[in-house]
């Protein structure tokens, strides 16, 4: 009862939150500035078109009925639905993520057990690491040659980092004497890897699994950007081309709800893994 009365009292203040930022948002943009206001030499020869301005949070909400009441239109290739925007999105962010966890959770398993594997491949990992995700995508481009597939790639190698580093810190922190009671019951390496292991391992490598599924959607906009085509990441900066700032902070809030929602799943199942002791 507590606990419910403490999350009510969260979404509660969340809503107030949201509305007062709402209102101040809307109160901050003079009229003149949301519809679209002329510069001074405009005016004075009386020619011109209105200069983009700061939409306020009504604009952004006609956008979003406007855009959600039909998301999955497709008039053209510059003129698509936000749903489908967003599907392409997601179908390269899901592709080169489950073939970086393909890789990243067995290869973070078998270091893992053991010593010599991890540091021996620990340095290159290290200098791997760090590096942008983007700054793989001209070479992508020149060896693959497919923007799609370079997009992928990119996905992929942003993803599979931190799964193969929390896999390979969860099955090296499995207690020993778990793994003593495996040989004593005369476990073979495989079933003690599945049996024993993996579960206790399983709380850490969701955590990995969870971080890079927000570093790809994160990297998934600025690879689109680049590449162009399809996707929210050039429904972005096709929208800033044609100076529709209310259609960009509307994307950007669907980046944003996306994303949420990506991580809200991982998030269950990390609750779903997680054991007591």
């Amino acid at each position: 009862m507590y606990q419910l009365s403490l999350n009510l009292r969260a979404a509660l203040l969340s809503v107030i939150m949201l509305v007062v930022g709402l209102l101040i948002w809307e109160a901050a943009i003079p009229a003149q500035q949301a519809a679209g206001e002329l510069t001074e030499y405009e005016l004075l020869t009386g020619g011109g078109a209105p200069k983009a301005g700061v939409p306020p949070p009504s604009q952004v909400i006609a956008k979003a009925w406007e855009q959600l009441s039909d998301p999955f239109y497709d008039a053209g290739p510059n003129d698509k639905g936000i749903g489908i925007q967003i599907g392409y999105s997601i179908y390269r962010v899901l592709t080169g993520y489950f073939l970086a966890a393909l890789i990243a959770i067995p290869f973070g398993f078998l270091i893992g057990m053991s010593q010599v594997a991890y540091k021996a491949f620990n340095p290159f990992i290290q200098v791997l690491r760090p590096i942008s995700p983007l700054a793989w995508m001209p070479l992508a481009l020149f060896i693959i040659g497919d923007s799609e597939a370079s997009a992928i790639f990119v996905i992929f190698i942003c993803s599979i980092w931190p799964m193969l580093i929390n896999t390979a810190f969860g099955v090296a922190a499995v207690r020993e004497d778990w793994i003593n009671v495996a040989r004593t019951h005369e476990l073979g390496p495989i079933r003690t890897a599945f049996s024993v292991i993996l579960p206790a391992a399983a709380p850490t490598i969701v955590t990995g699994m969870r971080i890079s599924i927000g570093i790809a959607w994160l990297v998934i906009v600025a690879a689109e950007m680049l590449v162009g085509g399809t996707g929210i990441g050039y429904y972005v900066w096709n929208e800033w081309n044609n100076l529709d700032l209310t259609s960009v902070v509307f994307s950007i809030l669907m980046i944003g709800v996306v994303g949420m929602l990506l991580d809200a799943m991982f998030g269950l199942l990390q609750r779903r893994v997680t054991y007591a002791e």
